[in-house]
């Protein structure tokens, strides 16, 4: 699943892997969220990642 959110993102940024994992990782401790969760909520689309930084 994080896989998945990673490459996802990854795409969409047009950024590679490694940046695409630090990124959603500092986002969930940011919000107090399990890495998992926050990566499936992405890749179902129900989560925005509003206020992520690469």
């Amino acid at each position: 699943m994080i896989g998945q959110a990673e490459g996802k993102l990854a795409g969409r940024l047009d950024i590679d892997m490694e940046q695409a994992f630090s990124a959603l990782r500092t986002y969930a401790r940011a919000h107090n969220r399990p890495l998992s969760d926050l990566a499936r909520t992405f890749i179902n689309s129900t989560e925005p990642l509003n206020g992520l930084i690469v």
